[in-house]
């Protein structure tokens, strides 16, 4: 029998679990978490008890005896910058994901969950391609006001994951291909990819294309003359711009779906706010190929907006100048967790050590 490997995926409300031998999943489960449970706690990492029961369950449920897992994955959070691939969760690991420095996020519990899960069972814990993996060259760290760098933050898991898939299915290794990706969901991040890395990236937080709740690059005087408005505070600026901005703060949802259902019927403001969407993210892909100075092989998008066909209708026509698209809808997150964990298993990657490893 194949090695058995837990993959955990934890969001705001949600962790996804599942376990897999080989390429096949044995079990697969999203446990939902009462939001007025969540809304106890301090911060993120004090649900980890919460979280690791809901874990433990899990493998009870699936029948999974101690010691059974030859793996425990998880997603990679807001760390200190990261290179690709997978790392080894250690105790420097376990530090930034409980202080939360780069930000008090639900997938900085990855780590922790799989260091809780792989101790019960003796087996590695791992992380895959975490949301902070930089690899932008120097002169994409520049953003004009010195002292002030541009930041590596983004889908990265599934970004790979679907750069990886793409490559198989051209047959071609990926190193040699040049590709520019688009994650469209809740939040959009958008990549240049060549010679395997994420030379540059469009970070949802700081930039790029509104989303599903997300603003975007908001224009830099109107953002000053929001902080400096009467009662403007900081956590309800944060909460504007990165939960109630984007599709939402036009339409009143956060769903494509919704969005392009209205258009359908008639609704002359969602047809535009669905444009306009769709004209930012081909925007942001035109940058990340000039990142790649023109040269590119596919564009990629992926993630579940791009479901909605009239919210690609809205981005192909003004990026198939660039590459021919490629269509990889929705996201699997646990797969590709599973599957960087099965390659180090496998020896066909070396975990790196998160506390050794120099910043890229």
């Amino acid at each position: 029998m194949s090695a058995l490997v837990l993959a955990i995926n934890p969001g705001a409300g949600s962790t996804k679990l599942a376990l897999y031998r080989a390429e096949a999943v044995v079990a697969r489960e999203v446990v939902r978490h009462d939001e007025r449970e969540l809304a106890g706690f301090a911060r993120v990492a004090d649900q980890l008890p919460l979280r690791a029961a809901a874990v433990r369950a899990f493998l009870s449920r699936a029948g999974v005896e101690r010691g059974g897992l030859a793996a425990a994955v998880g997603r990679g959070g807001l760390f200190r910058p990261v290179e690709s691939g997978a790392y080894l969760v250690d105790e420097a690991m376990l530090r930034d994901a409980r202080a939360g420095a780069r930000g008090d996020h639900a997938a900085n519990l990855g780590a922790l969950l799989a260091a809780e899960a792989a101790a019960e069972h003796g087996c590695p814990a791992l992380v895959v391609d975490a949301v902070s993996l930089d690899e932008l060259e120097p002169v994409a760290r520049l953003s004009g006001l010195a002292g002030v760098e541009r930041t590596s933050l983004c889908h990265a898991l599934n970004l790979r994951a679907v750069a990886r898939l793409h490559a198989r299915a051209v047959g071609r290794p990926l190193p040699e291909l040049r590709l520019v990706l688009a994650h469209l969901g809740t939040g959009a991040s958008l990549a240049a990819l060549r010679e395997g890395r994420l030379v540059d990236v469009v970070n949802p937080q700081d930039e790029g294309p509104f989303s599903g709740d997300r603003c975007g690059g908001v224009p830099a005087t109107a953002l000053i003359e929001l902080c400096f408005a009467p009662g403007a505070d900081r956590g309800a600026l944060r909460r504007r711009l990165f939960g109630d901005g984007g599709l939402h703060s036009y339409l009143g949802t956060r769903d494509v779906r919704e969005a392009a259902r209205r258009a359908r019927e008639g609704d002359a403001r969602a047809a535009l706010v669905l444009d306009a969407m769709g004209y930012q993210l081909a925007k942001a892909a035109g940058e990340m190929a000039a990142a790649l100075e023109g040269r590119v092989d596919a564009v990629l998008l992926t993630g579940g907006a791009v479901h909605e066909p009239a919210l690609v209708a809205a981005i192909r026509p003004r990026v198939e100048w660039i590459a021919p698209i490629a269509i990889y809808a929705g996201e699997d997150e646990l797969s590709a967790l599973a599957d960087g964990a099965r390659r180090v298993l496998a020896g066909e990657e070396r975990a790196k050590r998160y506390g050794e490893a120099p910043p890229p």
